[in-house]
């Protein structure tokens, strides 16, 4: 369960009806294995520790080196010569003290991946090589873990998540080995500081959707952007064909309005079927005249929302609930109220399993 300090933190992502308490929760609830900590991994684990996913390991044996720092931002100067799983646990400990970090300062290799993959729910791949994204992908499939996978090249990055209901795998999409394992690699050719960011936060919304449970996730496609002319494309993995023809160009990028169309509520409802009690002012009015110390009208919006406009009551944001609930001990009634209704319905579902009372919510918007 949410403490009140983490209700507050997450308070702008709770209130989205796509993740709400349920998602929160179930982020609280969720692991995650980062494998590199370098410019793929300190952008998705800061996202994710910010965001509250509940335990967070990180495998890496590698060091800060100066040549780093123009993209793995989570790192500075005085950082250097440190190894970075080590120093990524300290410093993501401070971003987020309620989320339990494992530091593995190692190699992933075969005699130590089953032991590391198996503790975790969903392993996110942001190595630079080829032969430890195959191997990931090998005990992924072997262990039944989704892999989220990224990687960086130049300008370009790619993103695309690997068995995940047993969809397609990262060999689907690669199948030769011999003939990957040859290709540049970053300290060889360079790359853009930006693009580990651009790359790193598309990959940490794709574990965040697949904790929570909504939206499309990239299962069977692999989405490209090109930093240069800011392009983007989707391609289409398919399984079980042993030649490159398997991944084919769509005819169109997916767009924003797209993706927004196929979110969902966590508990498979719309927002607006989740059974509330609504009230009329009037009968407010009713209560609040007839016995007016069993009722308690509460504008759980932000203090300065209430400052500009209200409809009287108390003013107690949505995540300083529970702090509160003592001083309701008496009290029959509680109704909240703010401006769309989404809110007092988050503070009803919060507060209606742990008050003795009857909890409402003013249908007249502020």
């Amino acid at each position: 369960m949410l403490i009140p300090v983490e209700l507050k933190r997450y308070s702008r992502q709770i209130v989205l009806p796509e993740i709400g308490l349920g998602g929160q929760e179930l982020l609280k609830a969720g692991s995650v294995l980062m494998i590199g900590a370098g410019g793929l991994g300190c952008p998705v684990l800061q996202y994710l520790v910010a965001a509250g996913v509940g335990q967070i390991g990180i495998v890496d044996d590698d060091r800060v080196d100066l040549t780093n720092l123009h993209r793995q931002i989570l790192y500075s100067t005085d950082d250097i010569g440190l190894n970075k799983a080590v120093t990524a646990k300290k410093k993501l400990t401070l971003l987020n003290p309620y989320v339990s970090i494992e530091a593995y300062p190692e190699r992933i290799k075969s005699e130590n991946a089953e032991i590391l993959l198996s503790s975790y729910d969903i392993i996110i791949d942001g190595s630079d090589n080829f032969s430890t994204r195959y191997l990931v992908n090998d005990f992924c499939i072997s262990l039944d873990k989704i892999l989220v996978s990224g990687a960086i090249f130049k300008f370009e990055g790619q993103v695309a998540v690997f068995n995940y209901q047993h969809g397609p795998t990262y060999r689907d999409l690669f199948p030769d080995e011999k003939n990957m394992s040859t290709t540049d690699n970053c300290a060889e050719v360079g790359v853009l500081g930006v693009l580990p960011g651009i790359i790193g936060a598309y990959m940490a919304a794709e574990v965040i959707k697949i904790i929570c449970n909504f939206g499309e996730v990239l299962s069977g496609k692999l989405l490209t952007v090109n930093a240069l002319d800011c392009s983007t494309h989707i391609f289409k993995i398919q399984s079980n064909i042993a030649d490159a023809s398997k991944v084919s160009l769509p005819a169109k990028t997916q767009s924003s309005s797209e993706s927004d169309q196929q979110l969902a509520l966590v508990s498979g409802e719309p927002a607006d079927s989740i059974g509330d009690d609504f009230i009329t002012l009037n009968e407010l009015n009713n209560w609040l005249t007839n016995q007016p110390d069993q009722v308690i009208l509460i504008d759980v919006r932000e203090n300065y929302e209430f400052e500009e406009g209200n409809l009287g009551g108390i003013n107690i944001p949505i995540y300083e609930l529970i702090e509160h609930l003592s001083e309701f001990e008496q009290i029959s009634k509680l109704v909240f109220y703010c401006q769309s209704g989404h809110r007092s319905k988050l503070a009803r579902q919060l507060l209606k399993p742990l008050f003795n009372g009857s909890t409402f919510i003013l249908k007249s918007a502020v």
